[in-house]
């Protein structure tokens, strides 16, 4: 047997002390295995001078120029200047951070060998901060003899650094191969599979991926269709799918409180309701009560569109806890919603002799003494809370249903912290997951094939459809003529600020300025403001008198984006629309059309408007849909960006693509049972291969 590359520390190779192995650490790279599987995100081509005469905007090259002047700018920003050319035109190379002695490097007359991305100055072509190399007069220019990869680097590792380790680690790679049969790196991937799917083997594409030849397209690369590519691309899918499929025959083996329907409490309720329940919600309350029966943990995700009655559907599965003696706990990701669903299940509840409990993190003293005390002594059936319910101090006496809002709005440590909390006895709490995010089918292909899916595809009767506009901010003046209109016909309006910024602070001095801009406007309309920086009583305040009908118009951030219902407000206008994405816009739009009479939702943009932006805009002017809404968001933004899953350490993949790589899935789900039936043995080394240690997260 060869020695095995995930033995070999990376400790072994040059140039690897404890710091730089610390940095390594930070990426998961502690073996020569680990560098072998660190895939590049996109290649450069260094492997030929480009002359800066044909220099294009936004290309990537090399050059091989002369400095022509170097001089130090005072014009803004402080900046570094240098001039050069090669004969054939003229380049800046700028830079904002530099040093005395880099300075004095750049004299007259000296040659360099730069490579960066061409952009267009004030003075013609630039390059901002490029990498570059001081050559002697009869120095040969270090042209690459292959593309150069570029990897996912950690704070304080260079490029260079990593691409020098590994190869490294290709070089002992080749060395431990030698002549031998047996392989140091083995192919987990029966061979029916790859030569059905017409694959190359495992070591020709990791090789040619950390070192492709420089005639290949690197627009093939990031199109995904290099076949090298799509070898790797359909391993690390398959071990994904295997993750998941573990995971979910490991909770068919736990056992779980068995919750049978008495009746007792969910057909009072049923009768008590001031609506029919749809046809959709039925059917899945009949799927959620089939799993609490089983005795074994329900794993089941329920999506819905907006308003489509998701809550009902947890009240009931929330009651078959309650009649068989065990507790709920309901985690929402903001107080705002927590609060909401904490009012709900009160007005249901109550009136059915069952104890709801409110716990957040800023209750203190008497009230939450209180609160921990009905916890722990089973007092209190549902416990309704934000991220507080999995803190240390909170101990349920019979917690048998876990209700998760939003999932995708936690970590993953939080939601396993919570599930553990009802661990007692041998038996495992439920877990019930809503979204009102519909998931594309590729994603739920992928990255929920551990949960059971419910989907509630029917709205109540009489939600009327919204009317979407889309309207410049130069119609500012018209829009407001319209607000006051509206609140003469005794309608509510939210008017909803958004910032591209991350900086909550600047959101809310952005809300600000528009509650004052309106107020000026509209001097007989009642306004108020809300945003995410006031204290949680404060915006339950606001958000009170709003339902109550004593505020006309709403200024607020996307703080509003999920859980408030005010079935007045039936105007949305949206300000600079175009900046967020299509599920974030459809969910603020869902907060209108509760009500009778029509609804609108005016999506306000400023001028000028790109390409993408008027296309994504004219998605939710024609669809109400939001399973279509999910799909095109998907394509234009990625699962990251879509699911918030960038935050919670899920679908991190290192080379595959889901909406690029979409078309692999139905393969991937054949070969993933192929392998799980016929090569048992070869699941576990194909989730550590790819995963390692991330699915131990993966049981939430």
């Amino acid at each position: 047997m060869r020695e095995d590359l995930s033995a070999l520390p990376v400790s072994t190779l040059r140039g690897v002390g404890a710091k730089i192995a610390e940095k390594l650490s930070k990426l998961g790279l502690n073996s020569l295995y680990d560098l072998l599987f660190h895939l590049p995100l996109r290649y450069e081509d260094r492997t030929c001078v480009v002359p800066v005469g044909s220099l294009v905007s936004g290309q990537k090259a090399l050059v091989d120029v002369r400095v022509e002047l170097t001089d130090v700018l005072f014009r803004g920003r402080r900046s570094m200047s240098c001039r050069v050319s090669d004969g054939s035109g003229f380049l800046t190379l700028r830079f904002f951070h530099f040093s005395a002695s880099q300075r004095k490097g750049l004299e007259r007359g000296q040659r360099l060998c730069c490579f960066g991305e061409v952009r267009a100055g004030s003075s013609g072509y630039e390059m901002i901060h490029p990498e570059y190399q001081q050559l002697d007069e009869e120095a040969v220019l270090p042209v690459e003899g292959a593309l150069t990869p570029i990897y996912p680097l950690t704070e304080g590792l260079q490029q260079r650094s990593l691409r020098k380790l590994v190869g490294q680690a290709l070089v002992k790679w080749n060395e431990l191969e030698g002549d031998a049969t047996d392989k140091s790196l083995p192919e987990l991937i029966p061979q029916v599979v790859l030569d059905r799917e017409n694959f190359s083997t495992l070591d020709e594409s990791l090789k040619f991926l950390h070192s492709p030849p420089s005639d290949i397209s690197i627009e093939r690369f990031e199109a995904g269709r290099l076949p090298q590519q799509q070898r790797l691309v359909f391993e690390e899918l398959i071990a994904h799918h295997l993750s998941l499929s573990r995971l979910r025959h490991l909770a068919r083996l736990q056992n779980a409180p068995t919750l049978k329907p008495t009746n007792r409490l969910s057909a009072l309720f049923v009768r008590r309701l001031s609506f029919s329940l749809t046809s959709a919600q039925q059917r899945v309350i009949s799927e959620v009560s089939g799993n609490l029966a089983s005795g074994r943990p329900m794993m089941r995700l329920v999506q819905g569109d907006v308003g489509s009655g998701k809550t009902v559907v947890a009240a009931m599965a929330a009651l078959s806890a309650l009649e068989n003696g065990y507790q709920v706990a309901l985690m929402a990701p903001t107080e705002l919603l927590a609060e909401q669903h904490y009012q709900n299940f009160l007005n249901w509840f109550e009136p059915l002799g069952q104890r709801v409990v409110f716990l957040t993190g800023r209750q203190k003293g008497k009230a939450r003494k209180e609160a921990l005390e009905m916890i722990g002594n089973g007092q209190a059936g549902v416990v309704i809370g934000t991220h507080a319910l999995f803190q240390e101090s909170v101990e349920f006496s019979k917690l048998g249903l876990v209700i998760i809002d939003e999932q995708h709005r936690f970590g993953v440590h939080q939601r396993l912290a919570l599930r553990d909390k009802g661990k007692k006895n041998g038996l495992q709490p439920h877990q019930l997951v809503m979204t009102a995010t519909p998931i594309p089918r590729t994603l739920a292909m992928m990255s929920y094939a551990d949960l059971d899916l419910s989907v509630i595809d029917e709205l109540p009767p009489g939600r009327t459809p919204v009317v979407t506009s889309v309207v410049s901010s130069e119609r500012r003046g018209e829009v407001v003529e319209r607000i006051q209109g509206w609140v003469e016909s005794g309608r509510q309006v939210y008017w909803v600020c958004t910032l591209i910024e991350e900086s909550e602070l600047l959101q809310c001095e952005a809300a600000e300025e528009s509650e004052k801009m309106l107020k000026a406007a509209l001097p007989g309309v009642r306004i108020a403001l809300v945003h995410g920086r006031m204290k949680p009583d404060e915006k339950n305040s606001v958000m009170q008198l709003f339902k109550a009908r004593k505020i006309d118009l709403l200024v607020a951030t996307t703080v509003i984006e999920v859980g408030v219902d005010v079935p007045n407000a039936g105007l949305m206008v949206i300000e600079n629309a175009e900046r967020l994405g299509l599920s974030q816009l459809h969910q603020l739009r869902g907060r209108v059309g509760r009500g009778v009479g029509d609804s609108y939702c005016l999506l306000m943009y400023r001028a000028p408007l790109s390409e993408t932006a008027n296309y994504r805009l004219s998605i939710l002017r024609r669809s109400a849909d939001g399973f279509y809404i999910a799909e095109q968001d998907l394509k234009l933004r990625g699962p990251g960006e879509v699911l918030g899953t960038r935050q919670t350490g899920q679908l991190q993949f290192r080379i595959a693509d889901l909406v690029r790589d979409e078309a692999l899935l139905p393969a991937v789900v054949e070969a993933a049972e192929l392998i799980q039936r016929d090569y048992p043995e070869q699941v576990q080394p194909l989730i550590q291969r790819w995963l390692g240690k991330a699915v131990n997260y993966g049981e939430v």
